[in-house]
């Protein structure tokens, strides 16, 4: 269901077509919520559907239109609702951690491979947010860019902030995964005592 939230978060900062709407989820919320475009245009046929958008008929090119989807009233009432409702938060699943837990049954040098596939894994995640937070923070990101021609120059800082600190977040977790992975390398080497960590 957050899929949806996700659609109308984007939309909050300009009308898009299904095609822009995919492509802008791909390059900012798509970084804290995955989905396919397969997922996108079903998604944003039901919510017209629900009148949580508006989908209007353009002309493109010489003889073809495409459908430019508008958050309604309905859809911003709905996206505000679901910002003021408590997280549930599903159980944890975490395959890394689960191995780890039971790295007594690999090889130690398939070990120091998951374990260092981890660690760089989660250190390219590090560098591209950190690059998204630069885009925000210049006003460079298109959907920062756009939020903030549409909405008044007072909200301003807190679109910026507030976009900024969910980036942080993720890099923290990620710089946390980082440490875990090193400091399992540091106990194989400690285990196996002559094996290159």
């Amino acid at each position: 269901m957050s899929l949806r939230y996700a659609i109308l978060a984007i939309l909050t900062a300009a009308p898009l077509t299904g095609y822009e709407t995919a492509k802008r989820f791909e390059g900012s919320v798509g970084h804290v919520w995955h989905a396919p475009d397969s997922q996108i245009y079903p998604e944003l046929r039901r919510m017209e559907a629900e009148a949580l958008v508006e989908g209007r008929e353009e002309r493109w090119g010489p003889k073809g239109t495409k459908t430019r989807y508008y958050i309604t009233e309905a859809g911003e009432a709905a996206f505000r609702s679901w910002m003021a409702t408590p997280l549930k938060y599903a159980p944890w699943r975490d395959v890394a951690h689960m191995q780890a837990a039971y790295f007594e049954w690999a090889e130690p040098a398939s070990v120091r491979m998951h374990l260092k596939q981890h660690a760089a894994h989660y250190t390219e995640q590090i560098a591209q947010w950190s690059s998204q937070i630069e885009a925000i923070r210049s006003h460079e990101h298109p959907m920062i860019a756009a939020r903030l021609e549409r909405y008044p120059a007072e909200q301003h800082e807190r679109i910026v902030a507030f976009k900024a600190f969910a980036y942080e977040g993720l890099i923290r977790l990620a710089q946390a995964e980082v440490d875990w992975a090193r400091s399992g390398l540091e106990l194989l080497e400690q285990l196996d005592g002559d094996a290159p960590a």
